[in-house]
């Protein structure tokens, strides 16, 4: 691969997704306000949818092999609450909307929503708070809740949303920040944040602001197949006074392990329907959400097992291997976790090797690393990626943790 691609590729992420220079704001117009998405005429181009070496390390566990349709327990599912009279169509008007320099989808996303609610900061004074370094390629929804939470905001972080759900909020001016697949012809597929400002029935899409593309619409079928391959993640930034009010609409969502038990069937009854990668990775997410440490990792192995979707991965390296786009673990962290707690090691530095060769700077790669090398009795090595991790991210307390345990 040319160097020039690399570098290119390499800064991709959920939460930065990175794209042509020509495109972005310059400096001088930061803090400027664009006209509210509703007032916004010009649609853009929707994206196409699906999409020096350590000691010796042992010998990989081979995935297990669980057939796609061997039974699951399935979770009752929720009962739904009475359905509100919503209107056709939704609005949320004053929100500043904002483009994104390099690797800044996430502190942009997040400085968009807390604009909701009259917020100033912009992507200047949050980027250095969120990201330590600038070969930073991921953003994590946790990390913007928790930055939404230092500004005085409630935030309700979840999976499993779906297009009733965001209308409520939307309707009730509550915007949204969603995280979704982004598919580029040059690029390929990554991570990235948008932000749901309102939504219309008759034309059948959601309206957001996005970043780099600007004010769009977003089809509510593809929507949400880019939207499914992180789960359906959103998060709800809100004043405190209104925590109730966003409760209410939330259902029995407001609830955690309620919300977790919902996400489970449904990931569950995705994959035994389409039986791919994205759906397996899902049930993975959900099963290790409730503590399911083994049913996540067998679910993690039909997803690597899973074939490649060439629409969610039109760059794929040759290299690469397994039904995952290759940019995956960049963000979620859900199969190293769960390989590292059913002492799967040598599969944990496998993948983390292979994500640190395209981002070095990859702080949760080298956490997940450390902790598999310290389980082997690799102590000096664990150190060293703690280290490293700790550099990125002086802030990073799990990494911390591990250091000070070792």
């Amino acid at each position: 691969m040319r160097l020039p691609a690399l570098l290119l590729t390499s800064a991709l992420l959920a939460g930065t997704a990175v794209f042509g220079v020509a495109r972005l704001q310059k400096p001088e117009t930061r803090g400027q306000d664009v006209a509210p998405v509703a007032a916004a005429s010009v649609q853009p181009e929707t994206p196409f949818i699906p999409a020096a070496e350590p000691a010796p390390e042992p010998a990989a566990t081979p995935a297990e092999e669980t057939p796609a349709s061997s039974p699951e327990p399935s979770p009752e599912p929720q009962a739904p609450a009475p359905a509100p009279v919503l209107p056709a169509s939704a609005s949320i008007p004053g929100i500043r909307h904002e483009y994104q320099r390099l690797n800044n989808c996430g502190p942009v996303t997040v400085g968009m929503a807390l604009s909701r609610w009259g917020g100033k900061l912009d992507q200047y004074d949050i980027a250095p708070r969120l990201k330590a370094n600038r070969g930073d390629v991921n953003v994590s929804p946790e990390e913007l809740a928790a930055f939404a939470r230092s500004q005085g905001m409630n935030v309700h972080l979840a999976t499993n949303g779906d297009r009733p759900m965001l209308k409520r909020l939307l309707a009730a001016g509550f915007p949204v920040i969603v995280e979704t697949w982004f598919i580029t012809h040059d690029s390929g597929g990554m991570g990235h944040y948008r932000l749901l400002t309102g939504y219309d029935d008759a034309a059948q899409h959601f309206r957001a602001l996005d970043s780099y593309l600007g004010p769009l619409k977003l089809p509510y079928g593809q929507f949400d197949e880019l939207w499914r391959s992180f789960g359906r993640t959103f998060l709800v930034v809100s004043p405190p006074e209104r925590q109730a009010e966003v409760r209410e609409l939330l259902g029995f969502r407001a609830d955690k392990v309620a919300g977790q038990r919902e996400a489970l069937r449904v990931a569950l009854a995705e994959a035994g329907r389409r039986n791919d990668a994205v759906g397996w990775l899902n049930v993975g997410n959900a099963k290790l959400a409730l503590g399911d440490a083994g049913g996540a990792a067998r679910a993690f192995d039909q997803a690597f097992a899973a074939k490649p979707d060439p629409t969610l991965d039109p760059t794929r390296p040759a290299r690469v291997v397994g039904g995952l786009p290759w940019r995956t673990l960049w963000y979620s962290f859900g199969p190293l976790e769960a390989y590292t707690r059913t002492g799967r090691y040598a599969d944990v530095l496998r993948l983390t090797r292979a994500v640190l060769r395209d981002a070095p700077a990859h702080e949760e790669a080298l956490y997940w690393r450390g902790r598999a090398l310290a389980e082997l009795g690799r102590a000096a090595e664990a150190k060293t990626a703690y280290r490293e991790a700790l550099r990125l991210r002086p802030s990073y307390a799990s990494a911390r943790a591990a250091l000070d345990g070792l």
